[in-house]
């Protein structure tokens, strides 16, 4: 009898074991597989919230079918104790275990509303921009210019919330005066510099920034990505080059950003400075004699004087032999890249074209005439206007 009862326990054992195994197997499996998800959603964590709370919130936006597979697959992974606070992108179909990961990595915010400071050569401007998450793009929900234009309110609403993201976006060609000048203006920085860095030392990119940081702070980060570029970009140079340093290389690169906005110039551009150099030639660019008149403190905001070509300034190439003692901007990652990486052309003259690019020339007749007819396009634009 005792075997009897024995045998059936143990076959009970059995069938529970394996109905125990695969009801594990059954929870990874949808732990794992795509989610109910059909749209993709900004999704928030607020601070202070635990897991239980996030995967009922999934649920009852049906980002999830399971709120205790959920919460037993964080657990198992270890990640209940990591939840972030923040907005996050859900991407459609996302699964239980991709979930988990979004909202324990940490980081910036994913989704949501940022403020975006654009640091222009001609001004500050301020974008409020929303994700939409059905297509991932940001939609600009307000754009001011705060030194010309009273703040908006969607302005004022997105500072007063805990989730908005903030970034400092500094164009290419911008002056080391003119981007200080510009965090001294931004309300949620604490204005410490009051002294320009070094001409052409801070990186023109996109820097996140938070509530009460320092614009010292943000320089140096600043400082520190534009040496390491530069520090690349001077190691993977081209051979035969008639520049002794890496500064020479920043100094040839600022020249380079300011003289074209074509991307696909800059390498042309550059082999013409180039090539005047490996001649003895000057370098002849009008960026440079600007720069002597401005000291990069504004822009000149008008066409070169005849007298301001043949004045003596340091940096001004039409007198001097050379590069210039210093940059004339910050210029951008491409333009330091074409300047130590230079096409090999014969070029040693260029003129605008109209079209916004440059027409390129070898001798001074082909270059003369190509001044010609760049100065009838301009006659003749100005009788249009």
């Amino acid at each position: 009898m005792w075997r009897h009862t024995a045998s059936n326990f143990l076959n009970l054992m059995i069938v529970a074991l394996f109905l125990l195994v695969g009801a594990i197997g059954w929870g990874i499996s949808q732990y794992s597989a795509p989610g109910p998800l059909a749209q993709a959603i900004c999704f928030q964590v607020d601070p202070g919230s635990n897991m239980s709370r996030v995967a009922g919130n999934l649920a009852e936006r049906e980002a999830i079918s399971s709120e205790f597979i959920f919460e037993t697959g964080a657990d198992y992974a270890n990640k209940s104790g990591l939840l972030k606070a923040g907005s996050f992108l859900v991407p459609e179909a996302a699964s239980m275990e991709e979930i988990v990961s979004i909202v324990t990595r940490g980081g910036q915010n994913t989704c949501g509303t940022e403020v975006v400071y654009r640091v222009g050569i001609n001004r500050l401007q301020v974008q409020v921009r929303e994700l939409d998450p059905a297509t991932n793009r940001f939609v600009e929900l307000v754009s001011y210019e705060p030194e010309i234009e009273e703040t908006p309110e969607a302005y004022t609403q997105v500072r007063a919330s805990s989730d908005t993201r903030y970034r400092v976006s500094l164009a290419e060609g911008v002056t080391s005066w003119q981007i200080v000048n510009a965090l001294g203006a931004i309300d949620l920085l604490v204005a410490d510099v009051s002294e320009a860095p070094p001409e052409g030392t801070l990186a023109p990119d996109s820097y996140d920034i938070a509530a009460d940081m320092r614009v010292s702070t943000l320089v140096t980060q600043m400082s520190e990505r534009q040496a390491a570029i530069l520090a690349t970009a001077w190691a993977e140079r081209a051979d035969g080059l008639p520049l002794a340093s890496p500064e020479e290389a920043l100094i040839l690169a600022s020249i380079v950003e300011k003289e074209t906005g074509i991307a696909e110039e800059r390498r042309q551009v550059a082999s013409v400075f180039i090539n005047r150099l490996n001649q003895g030639m000057k370098l002849q660019t009008d960026p440079t004699v600007i720069y002597g008149i401005t000291q990069g403190e504004g822009v000149l905001g008008r066409g070169l004087r005849q007298s301001e070509l043949r004045g003596e300034t340091p940096w001004n190439t039409y007198v001097i032999d050379g590069l210039p003692p210093t940059p004339i901007a910050n210029p951008g990652r491409a333009s330091i890249e074409a300047a130590l990486n230079p096409d090999t052309t014969p070029f040693i003259f260029f003129v605008a074209d109209g079209t916004g690019g440059h027409a390129f020339a070898t001798t001074l007749d082909e270059h003369n005439r190509n001044v010609a007819r760049w100065r009838a396009l301009e006659a003749e634009q100005s009788t249009d206007n």
